[in-house]
């Protein structure tokens, strides 16, 4: 992994997860950590155990639907570590459900994490790479971004959106921003675990049931990340063999 060292690395909802593995796979490599998530207990445990293997972290208490957390997590980056390389919004909800059952409250939490969070850590970070004249955004959208479910029409339409801000990311780089989508099928993490809707959890845990382990995730992450500066992983599917969707 000698195109990780020295990389600074901001994650989103680092707490567990993808986020998490992602930052143990990339403080292997030696890159420098700043974690941002709700958790902070969890986030303590995590730059503690980087730190015993040898890593670099640091961690500041993030929620992704407040554009100034976002922005003093960004701002602790370059106060701890001097610059931003990489962004990886990872921050992501999927209460499922059919639009009958009028979750509206669900609809609109998801819209301010996993579209709003998202461009509040493009926007908390854009400045500093346009300065720097370098920098990647690693956004985490879903096979939900390419493929519409039953009972997954809000969520599904949140990473849509995700893909074409990746997309429009790019277009808008000057040659200086690369960008990177990651579309996920089912991985063995937490996000199944607040889905209210009775039938919406059983359809998803049946999905889930060959779900791969974020590991893997995150291995194709540090491959985007890992490569020369003039090659851009655009797209990357990532599937569980035996899923349908």
């Amino acid at each position: 992994m000698n195109g990780i060292a020295d990389k600074v690395v901001v994650i989103t909802g680092a707490s567990s997860g993808l986020g998490e593995a992602t930052a143990r796979r990339l403080a292997e490599g030696g890159a420098k950590l700043m974690l941002g998530a709700r958790r902070e207990s969890r986030l303590k445990e995590l730059v503690s155990s980087i730190e015993v293997d040898g890593g670099q972290a640091a961690y500041r208490v993030t929620d992704v639907t407040d554009r100034s957390q976002v922005e003093a997590l960004a701002q602790a980056a370059k106060d701890t570590f001097g610059r931003i390389d990489v962004l990886l919004n990872n921050a992501g909800l999927m209460p499922l459900a059919p639009l009958d059952a009028l979750k509206v409250d669900e609809w609109e939490q998801m819209v301010d994490v996993n579209l709003k969070g998202v461009l509040y850590g493009i926007a908390a970070v854009l400045p500093t790479m346009r300065e720097q004249h370098s920098g990647h955004i690693i956004n985490l959208s879903s096979v939900a971004g390419h493929k519409v479910m039953p009972g997954g029409a809000v969520y599904c339409a949140t990473k849509f959106a995700v893909k074409a801000l990746s997309e429009g990311l790019r277009l808008e780089s000057n040659g200086e921003i690369r960008s990177t989508n990651i579309s996920p099928g089912a991985v063995a993490t937490e996000l199944t675990d607040h889905i209210s809707h009775e039938e919406a959890a059983e359809s998803a845990n049946k999905l889930y049931e060959d779900a791969i382990d974020a590991d893997a995730i995150a291995k194709a992450i540090v491959y985007a990340i890992e490569q020369p500066g003039d090659v851009d992983i655009n797209e990357l599917i990532i599937r569980p063999t035996q899923q349908e969707l």
